[in-house]
């Protein structure tokens, strides 16, 4: 049976928060289908949070790499985001060790992004790399969900740490929007769980 692996992540865009890759190891996509998996952003988090229990108990293996705010900003200080991935990606493989890949691509261009994914696996295998892959492959649904739970969960930690809502962490979200103003109204500088090297950041002025 083949060892089939699916790859997704969650919070490349946010700037608040880390990222999250998600791998899954099946030798049965079938049963993945059978559970209803989708791409996580259709998904409630409730459904999510079910599914992603589901999915860890019947998969191979699964992983999820997790990337800080601060990571993020010191490995933009010499590589780009879309390289970032390709390690990241990488690295979830090398942890399942599939024989087969889908992977959900982090590059305009899908098949650049597989062919260099696999050269920094460095172990040669068949890897499919689309867009939009989380919702043509439920290997790669179940790695969107994992990934995702991940991240909500991580954010919801930093929350009630902080004591202050932060939101989701998108640019776009006005609770993050209003606590990164009212941050740095208050502070010199922003938190490590703000990813400072986003352009988002120097509007609300100091970030470093």
């Amino acid at each position: 049976m083949t060892l089939i692996a699916g790859v997704d992540e969650a919070g490349k865009g946010p700037v608040i928060g880390p990222m999250c890759v998600g791998g899954v190891l099946t030798t049965d996509v079938g049963r993945l289908k059978k559970l209803g998996v989708d791409d996580s952003k259709k998904l409630t988090p409730k459904k999510r949070e079910r599914l992603s229990e589901q999915i860890r108990n019947i998969a191979d293996k699964t992983f999820v790499l997790e990337v800080s705010a601060a990571q993020i900003d010191e490995f933009r200080k010499v590589i780009t985001m879309n390289e970032v991935m390709v390690i990241c990606f990488a690295k979830v493989l090398k942890e399942l060790k599939p024989e087969f890949a889908y992977l959900d691509a982090a590059d305009v261009k899908p098949e650049r992004f597989g062919r260099l994914v696999g050269e920094k696996y460095g172990h040669k295998i068949e890897m499919i790399s689309e867009h939009h892959a989380d919702q043509k492959y439920p290997v790669v649904s179940a790695a969107s969900i994992i990934a995702k739970v991940k991240r909500d969960a991580l954010v919801k930690e930093l929350s009630m740490k902080m004591g202050l809502s932060i939101g989701s962490g998108y640019p776009s979200d006005p609770k993050t929007k209003r606590f990164l103003e009212d941050w740095i109204h208050t502070h010199k500088e922003f938190p490590s769980f703000v990813r400072k090297s986003w352009k988002t950041v120097s509007k609300y002025g100091k970030s470093n």
